[in-house]
This record gives structure tokens, C-alpha cells and sequence, in this order.
């Protein structure tokens, strides 16, 4: 579905941030990041992003996308910024819960 041509670049991104990304970072708040899980996981999404947007044509020769070029394009929207992201709204209810919570004790 990612190769397919006849879905535009946009609504697979989409459907990648809305779908996907969600079941890959299930709990990710609990998490604890450690360099091997990071590389695991850009890795991933290095991958969906050059299924989603394919090959560049310079000057007649096709070649895959360079990390730096898909990190552009996504706009440093990726996962490990979102698990961060999601760590910290998380911390946040942590914060405001009462302290007889089983949550907050621990």
C-alpha cells in the first residue's frame, strides 16, 4: 500500500502517524530509551518513510533518499521525538495526580 501510486505521499504519511506509529509506540511512556531501541526504531521508520516516498531522479539516475533528506521531509516529526513528547504529557498527569495515587507513590 506504501508503493502504490495511486495514494498520494501526504495520506500515507497520515495513515503511517495515524495507524501505525500508534501500535509501533503502545505504552511508549513506560519506556526506558536506550541507544540499541532508538536504532531499532529509526531504522523502522527509515524504512516506511522510503516505501512511502520512494526513489529521487538526478539527472537519470534513481537512488534511494538519504536520511538526512527523509528527516526534511518528515520535519523532525519522528518517533523518538514523539515517545518524548509522549513521556513527557505523560509525566505531566503524574505531576497533577493526587499524591495517594498508586501511580504517583511509585
Amino acid at each position: 500500500m506504501f508503493q502504490s501510486k495511486l495514494i498520494s505521499k501526504m495520506a500515507k504519511l497520515k495513515l503511517y502517524c495515524s495507524v501505525i506509529r500508534p501500535v509501533v509506540t503502545c505504552a511508549c511512556e513506560t519506556w526506558t530509551l536506550k541507544e540499541a531501541i532508538t536504532n531499532r526504531l529509526m531504522a523502522f521508520e527509515r524504512k516506511v518513510s522510503r516505501k512511502i516516498f520512494g526513489p529521487t531522479n538526478e539527472n537519470g539516475i534513481w537512488r534511494i533518499k538519504t536520511n538526512q533528506e527523509l528527516d526534511k521531509i518528515i520535519k523532525h516529526k519522528n518517533t523518538i521525538n514523539f515517545i518524548r513528547a509522549q513521556r513527557q504529557g505523560w509525566l505531566g498527569h503524574i505531576e497533577r495526580m493526587q499524591e495517594t495515587r498508586m501511580v504517583k507513590a511509585i
